[in-house]
């Protein structure tokens, strides 16, 4: 049986989920589904819930993988921790979401649009990839990867002397598991290339920038850094001096 192409939810605030959880706004889309900030109804807590497109969730494969992986993961401290799974009605369809902790933030990509020239300076830039290094390193550890790391689902939760910084969307790939673990290194290098300003401000980089971002070339970049644990080796005996 085909399932239907639901291809947005489009739920308004005061939308109750399940008589469980209230809608309280839309926080992000992406190729799976939709996520929203939701209040539970018995106790007034603030959750996150995610909304499966049954069309990309057949027979429940894709929900079932990101709850398993994110229970998995429950102590990397860069993961947002898992509740439940349930499932609604909608148009007709039946409809799988899953609950996890609401990250109190935001997206990294409005981060940097706030900032002076969207940018970030190269101190703050090289703590933020710091702190992504760090936290997905826990992650490969466990034998998982991310698959479809950007600026959209780097979520900044505080930011002070370092950065707090969870992840969304948990993505499955085709392929081995290392070559998965690869890719988020060169995701990860190409978040830090984006948080100084791009292309636009490349050629200007110090020399510092330049051997980690080795021109986005994804060789060169699994060449110098084939896992995480050498990024952050490599990020730790910096002597940053300018």
């Amino acid at each position: 049986m085909t399932e239907p192409r639901i291809k947005a939810f489009g739920f308004r605030p005061g939308r109750v989920i399940s008589g469980r959880f209230e809608i309280l706004d839309h926080l992000g889309s992406g190729w799976e589904g939709e996520v929203y900030l939701v209040r539970e109804c018995d106790t007034g807590i603030e959750r996150a819930l995610k909304l499966f497109f049954p069309h990309r969730n057949l027979e429940g494969e894709a929900s079932k993988r990101y709850a398993r992986k994110l229970h998995a993961l429950r102590h990397c401290p860069i993961i947002i921790q898992y509740h439940v799974q349930g499932t609604t009605r909608v148009r007709g369809a039946t409809v799988t979401y899953i609950v996890f902790d609401y990250a109190p933030g935001e997206a990294l990509a409005r981060f940097l649009a706030r900032q002076p020239g969207q940018r970030l300076s190269t101190l703050a830039g090289l703590h933020l990839l710091y702190a992504i290094t760090c936290g997905l390193e826990a992650v490969h550890a466990a034998g998982e990867y991310h698959g479809d790391l950007h600026t959209e689902n780097v979520i900044v939760a505080k930011f002070g002397l370092t950065f707090d910084i969870k992840v969304l969307d948990f993505f499955h790939q085709q392929g081995s598991r290392r070559s998965q673990m690869r890719g988020d290194v060169v995701d990860v290098i190409r978040i830090f290339y984006d948080s100084l300003g791009g292309a636009r401000h490349y050629a200007k980089q110090p020399a510092e920038v330049k051997a980690i971002c080795r021109g986005l070339k994804h060789s060169l970049i699994i060449e110098r850094f084939p896992t995480l644990t050498r990024l952050k080796a490599h990020l730790e005996s910096i002597n940053w001096v300018q």
